[in-house]
């Protein structure tokens, strides 16, 4: 325990000193200059690296491999990078944006234990392969990793967001055994899982009701008014798949409906802000994922628009001020997908913002703030997946005049990668990518 927390104040000293030039960047928006300056976070640990989520403070989480890309490890980059380690197992991530800015992240981490069940459960497909050790959700604070437990019975758990109240939110399996499992292998898995809270008080654990006559439910993330957005169907295929029937909104412990964009599958919300604007993916009546916004105001999805002949994608994060991004693909974009940037109804290729050339590829976006600072997943010439920071570097501009301008006289977002080049994703980006790539 104390190596772990000498680790941690080492790196926050490091910190004060390494974040000058992401700082200098900053102060450059005053230049009036409405593009992006795009910062090469690199893969710390030696494999693949997947940032994707960013808070006010400016502390970037993800994920990264060890070389190899066997293992991953949670990451938390705070002008250092910084391996939050495990809870004993060989694998632990963080795959949701985290937005709190009170020093707390929360992940899932696998135990030095094995599931008795045999399950490959949520969490197998945020690591690089199911191992058949019992995974966690974890709260991170402070250099110390604590477990989050299930529900009585169980034996995995699931963290994915947490808000400046210390309330975590994720799923959590019980004694139930379900018969909508699906007991097939490589999916394997028998218990019940439903929505939870945990906290403020870590100890403390209250179970969110799924949709009337749904099984099963999760909890995606929750903004600081208490709003929970999750999913609520079967047991079966829970990464994904038929167990996504209903997106909800939870207000006050009740599920909301948000509707869906032509099918009862993959509906899927990932983040909302204070205003509980909604964002996430949805399979469409053409059966491709498809971002989309939800909004107290509509009351029901709006798909976003697609990138040039892309015809699939998904939104991962919302700021304060209604700026969304996410991955577009499925066209004859020659890398297969890109990240985007949507504002003001205005659907744009983060590339196209970048000021001047770069020598990065931005593939996919997962995290804004509300400084407009967005993380997500790039590659460099050589086909090598980093993270990307991408500082605005603007003001006064919105991002629609910011495009105009880099087309003109920005990066053309188009180096020349390897021919047998191939992104190596984890979660929803991998599932979405694959599956609109075999169309």
């Amino acid at each position: 325990m104390q190596s772990r927390k000498l680790t941690y104040f080492t790196a926050m000293a490091l910190f004060a000193g390494l974040m000058v030039p992401v700082q200098s960047l900053r102060a450059q928006q005053n230049q009036h200059q409405p593009e992006y300056y795009v910062v090469n976070l690199g893969a710390p640990l030696g494999g693949n690296a997947e940032p994707v989520g960013i808070n006010n403070l400016g502390w970037i989480s993800g994920g990264d491999n060890l070389t190899g890309n066997t293992v991953v490890n949670a990451e938390l980059w705070i002008g250092a990078p910084l391996d939050l380690g495990t809870l004993g197992g060989p694998n632990s991530n963080v795959s949701w944006p985290n937005h709190s800015t009170h020093g707390e992240i929360v992940g899932i981490a696998e135990t030095a234990e094995m599931n008795p069940l045999g399950e490959a459960w949520s969490c197998s497909a945020f690591f690089v392969a199911p191992d058949g050790h019992i995974c966690n959700g974890f709260a991170w604070k402070d250099g110390v990793m604590t477990a989050l437990p299930p529900f009585h019975g169980g034996y995995d758990s699931y963290a994915a967001g947490v808000n400046n109240r210390g309330q975590v939110v994720g799923w959590a399996e019980n004694g139930v055994l379900d018969p909508t499992c699906n007991h097939a292998p490589p999916v394997n898995q028998f218990l019940q899982f439903e929505a939870a809270i945990w906290g403020p008080e870590l100890t403390e654990m209250t179970q969110l009701p799924p949709y009337p006559g749904d099984p099963d439910s999760a909890a995606t993330a929750i903004n600081d008014r208490g709003q929970v957005i999750g999913i609520s169907g079967l047991c079966a295929n829970a990464v994904g798949g038929r167990s996504a029937i209903h997106a909800l909104l939870w207000e006050n412990g009740r599920p909301i409906n948000l509707g869906n964009l032509g099918t009862e599958a993959w509906n899927t919300p990932i983040s909302l802000n204070n205003h509980g604007q909604v964002v996430g993916f949805a399979y469409n009546a053409e059966s491709n994922a498809q971002g989309f916004l939800w909004t107290h105001e509509s009351g029901k999805m709006q798909p976003l628009p697609f990138i040039g002949d892309d015809n699939a994608g998904a939104a991962y994060d919302i700021n304060e001020k209604g700026q969304i991004v996410g991955i577009s693909n499925g066209g004859t974009e020659p890398y297969g997908a890109r990240a985007f940037l949507y504002e003001n109804g205005t659907m744009l290729d983060l590339n196209r913002l970048v000021q001047g050339d770069s020598s990065l590829y931005l593939f996919l976006a997962q995290g804004i703030n509300d400084q407009g600072e967005i993380v997500g997943t790039a590659f460099d010439a050589s086909g090598v997946q980093v993270g990307f920071l991408a500082v605005p570097a603007y003001e006064g501009e919105s991002e629609a005049a910011a495009s105009s301008k880099a087309e003109r006289n920005g990066n053309s977002g188009k180096i020349i990668l390897p021919s047998d080049f191939r992104p190596h994703l984890t979660g929803f980006s991998r599932i979405l990518f694959e599956a609109a790539q075999a169309k």
